[in-house]
């Protein structure tokens, strides 16, 4: 009779034991039953970051991340007609000119672009004025004219193909390429 209820709860607990051995996840118990990320991300269950201690970013931390954030748009917009940089685009130029400062090895390819209105002639010149204020600007930072080079596609390669002011606008750019 004793042997019969120990079989039973032997029945009961060895699946129990071996579907909870077999589950993976991906957060560990500590001593204290809580549960906290392995690997150091910080995220704990339900989204809720635990155990992190860079919340604080340094002044200079925060520009950095600033700056490679900037550095991440590489394309600057243009009014219709114009080929003055705007003060919108050159908190983006200053954060790639201040990488080009600082690795003086690496070359960017500066394309001018413009929409599809005017002649293809007219189109190339003004991609070129474009791309050349960019340059401009890039060298009154410091950047070396070696580190860049520049190319007009005109109306030749068109970010947006459809025919409204919006469509015209992202066509009106210069694009930066590492």
């Amino acid at each position: 009779m004793e042997l019969n209820k120990l079989l039973k709860a032997l029945l009961v607990v060895a699946p129990v034991m071996a579907l909870s051995a077999c589950s993976s996840t991906d957060s560990a118990t500590d001593a204290t039953g809580s549960s906290s990320s392995i690997g150091g991300s910080g995220a704990g269950v339900g989204g809720i970051e635990t155990g992190s201690v860079g919340g604080m970013l340094t002044p200079e931390e925060q520009m950095r991340q600033k700056q490679e954030e900037l550095r991440r748009e590489n394309i600057i917009y243009f009014d219709f007609d114009r080929s003055e940089v705007s003060p919108l685009a050159a908190d983006i130029l200053m954060a790639h000119g201040n990488y080009l400062l600082e690795n003086p090895s690496v070359r960017i390819l500066i394309e001018g672009h413009s929409d599809e209105r005017g002649t293809p002639e007219y189109n190339i010149a003004l991609g070129e004025r474009r791309a050349k204020a960019v340059a401009k600007y890039l060298q009154s930072m410091g950047v070396q004219p070696a580190q860049m080079s520049i190319v007009s596609y005109g109306e030749e390669k068109p970010q947006d193909l459809s025919r409204s002011d919006d469509s015209f606008s992202r066509n009106r750019r210069a694009v930066l390429v590492y």
